[in-house]
């Protein structure tokens, strides 16, 4: 292939190296990058979708095995007959293991997935490499559910807890997410970037480094106004037409402070449920949701794309979750690494916190 056909970015990661390749004509193909392949609230909510879509009407029995490299504990549970459910929790994944003849003695096991782990449902012939967790059915010939993690990062629990500093499940826990979000705004962590704070899964239970990226560049500019204009804005917010097209052109910086960001969407959000009509309301919130809906409504869209959502190892239906990207590794955006060593994919200005001296903003450019 000739040069002058393909683009290519590198850069260093803390564990490791990694490139991205964009070639003419074709998406770009995602190496093997420790701080971008993890999976993220909508993959783990998928997860245990898949788990109780293979699993339902099916029994399990036996003992629960664990693979001798693993450093996870073993799963001490045993039983002739039980069924295996799922609900997730933000960036954890809870099975729920039921005995059929005694439903009262229910079990849990609760994963976190790390950066590569998956679940996978195979016969039990042909259980997949890096399988290191595995339940069996009782019908012959045998499946198996099997907990796959190559890079071995991913842990489990076994009749543990949702991880109490998790915050709320932005995705399944809405209002509670919200709620949480506004009563620490004055804790210390908000002093950071907005872009760093939603990666604390205290206040933002979920969202990961590609859902950063896609929630800032989706987010409207009526609170990056009102931190640079708050008396104005504060005094004409029932007067202002929200559907102005210039607004909607204006994204957020990554390295704006998060308490800035934030207060203005409070604000914002006591002015509209104040002084607006239900039916203003109800259209402002549906066409310029605001940095909190948007951290619910974006991974809900992937959970709605179906498949596995974020698939770096190209899975057959990956396709449309690249389609869906708008800013994570698009031709076009910039990227810079946080004070944390996360890469930020952006559009625009980076904004004032942008970390001084400690790398450049890249842009990723068409081969076109």
């Amino acid at each position: 292939m000739n040069a002058s056909n393909k683009t290519q970015w590198t850069n260093k990661s803390r564990g490791g190296r990694y490139r991205r390749e964009f070639y003419a004509g074709s998406r770009y193909r995602f190496g093997a990058d420790k701080d971008e392949d993890m999976p993220e609230g909508p993959e783990l909510h998928l997860a245990s979708l898949f788990v109780n879509k293979v699993c339902d009407g099916l029994r399990f029995g036996g003992k629960v095995e664990k693979s001798e490299v693993s450093k996870n504990p073993e799963v001490p549970f045993s039983c002739p007959e039980y069924t295996i459910s799922a609900v997730s929790r933000g960036k954890e994944v809870k099975l729920i293991l039921t005995p059929v003849a005694d439903a009262d003695e229910v079990a849990s096991v609760i994963f976190r997935f790390g950066m590569s782990g998956s679940f996978k449902f195979t016969a039990e012939d042909e259980i997949p490499k890096h399988a290191h967790l595995r339940f069996f059915t009782v019908d012959v010939p045998r499946k198996v559910l099997c907990f796959v993690d190559p890079r071995r990062f991913g842990t489990w629990e076994y009749n543990g807890t949702w991880k109490p500093e998790r915050g709320p499940c932005v995705m399944m826990e809405y209002e509670k997410f919200r709620e949480n979000v506004f009563k620490h705004l004055s804790d210390k962590a908000f002093e950071k970037p907005i872009c760093e704070v939603m990666l604390n899964q205290k206040y933002f239970n979920g969202i990961g480094n590609y859902l950063r990226a896609e929630i800032l560049f989706r987010f409207v500019s009526k609170c990056y106004m009102d931190i640079y204009f708050m008396p104005f804005v504060l005094f004409y917010v029932p007067k202002i037409n929200y559907s102005i097209s210039f607004l909607a052109r204006l994204k957020i910086p990554p390295f704006m402070p998060a308490r800035a960001v934030l207060e203005s969407v409070r604000n914002q959000s006591q002015v509209l449920n104040a002084d607006l009509p239900l039916s203003k309301k109800v259209k402002i919130k549906k066409e310029n949701p605001d940095l909190l809906q948007l951290c619910n409504l974006v991974p809900m869209e992937v959970i709605q794309l179906g498949g596995k959502g974020y698939d770096p190892g190209h899975g057959e239906d990956y396709a449309a979750f690249e389609q869906w990207l708008q800013c994570y590794f698009v031709p076009g955006m910039k990227s810079l690494r946080d004070s944390n060593g996360r890469t930020i994919w952006f559009q625009g200005e980076p904004g004032p916190l942008a970390p001084k001296g400690k790398g450049k903003v890249h842009q990723l450019l068409s081969s076109h």
